[in-house]
């Protein structure tokens, strides 16, 4: 079967979930583009994952994604935690920020059985996972209404992991890819490949369909993905420019900037490695630094800092997630970039 017999969608093409920078809107215009839209749910609370999926449910009949987290939680540490904020000192006092009177930030919930039985109301047709699988109760319960299951695999041993465990899709996430590297059999970076090194290798361990990710963007990155053995591919950084995605200013303007040419994989705004456009902070304290809280932790601390330079036009202290291929994106609507990555399939 082709992938998009497997998923119930006309286009190969999927949206990559992008937590932070899109909601509903953009998985909606996607699936009834043809594609598959995609809802991350990694950083909504109950009533906002409820009133996300009715929108959805609204606007499209056509099959949509939903995406969850699948990381442990981490015990905080007030020794780390301690040593991430004096990194940042330097930065508090130059932007007249009180370290002392810092909230915890909203975190990133892994998947659980409040949104298991959430789910379950509305029955996607797609429900894909990163940093793995939820255990084995709560991924039974999410398979009991029928919905296909996806999750990222970042090297060839995690495909066959995935695919041992039952998945009927795996994304090879190549090491080109925006946002948060999906790894999690191993935490060392110099396992980590690039896409059209992955994909063949990972087409040839798995008997399930593969769908490749990481710098594809444009119907040129789609066939030769296409031609390597991919039943589809997954996109991210080239939507961010859409009308429908929530990107911000400072955000849209780093990557219509030839700022966008230069990514690298940092921990400094979650406390996992994530690709993103090289800014101020990565620049000054490093891509990756020891101090930095475990994931999700870090991301507190650096909170104030985004919004005191978001506040002026600045993009110095944000998480600037893409790609190490920004050359796609298109102030366009969503469904005509989903018709135009396909224009040569």
């Amino acid at each position: 079967m082709t992938l998009q017999e497997i998923l119930g969608i006309e286009l190969p093409i999927i949206q990559a979930p992008m937590a932070g920078v899109q909601g509903s809107a953009l998985a909606v215009a996607v699936s009834n583009g043809g594609g598959l839209g995609s809802l991350p749910c990694a950083m909504l609370g109950p009533d906002a994952m409820r009133s996300e999926l009715e929108a959805i449910a609204k606007r499209t009949a056509r099959p949509f994604n939903v995406n969850f987290f699948c990381h442990v939680p981490p015990l905080p540490s007030p020794a780390r935690e301690a040593a991430w904020r004096a990194a940042l000192a330097p930065y508090y006092r130059a932007l007249g920020i009180d370290a002392d009177g810092i909230p915890a930030a909203p975190g990133r919930n892994p998947f659980d059985a409040a949104a298991a039985d959430l789910l379950s109301e509305f029955r996607p047709a797609v429900v894909s996972f990163h940093f793995g699988l939820p255990s084995a109760d709560l991924l039974a319960r999410t398979r009991a209404w029928g919905p296909k299951i996806l999750s990222s695999a970042t090297t060839v041993d995690e495909a066959r992991w995935l695919e041992a465990n039952g998945v009927d899709v795996v994304i090879a996430q190549g090491l080109e890819a925006g946002g948060h590297r999906g790894m999690f059999l191993s935490d060392d970076l110099s396992s980590q490949v690039g896409t059209f090194a992955l994909l063949p290798q990972i087409v040839r361990a798995v008997k399930v369909p593969v769908v490749a990710a990481g710098a594809i963007a444009d119907a040129r990155g789609v066939a030769a993905a296409m031609a390597l053995g991919a039943a589809g591919v997954q996109v991210g950084t080239a939507y961010l420019l859409c009308p429908e995605a929530t990107t911000s200013a400072v955000h849209r303007a780093a990557l219509k900037s030839e700022a966008a040419r230069h990514t690298a994989l940092t921990n400094l705004f979650t406390g996992r490695p994530a690709r993103g456009i090289v800014n101020r902070i990565v620049m000054e304290l490093g891509p990756i630094s020891v101090a930095a809280p475990a994931f999700p932790l870090a991301a507190s601390a650096i909170a104030p800092l985004r919004a005191k330079a978001e506040s002026a036009g600045s993009g110095d202290f944000s998480p600037l997630w893409s790609g190490q291929n920004a050359s796609g994106c298109k102030e366009i609507p969503a469904a005509e970039l989903t018709r135009e990555l396909a224009a040569l399939i």
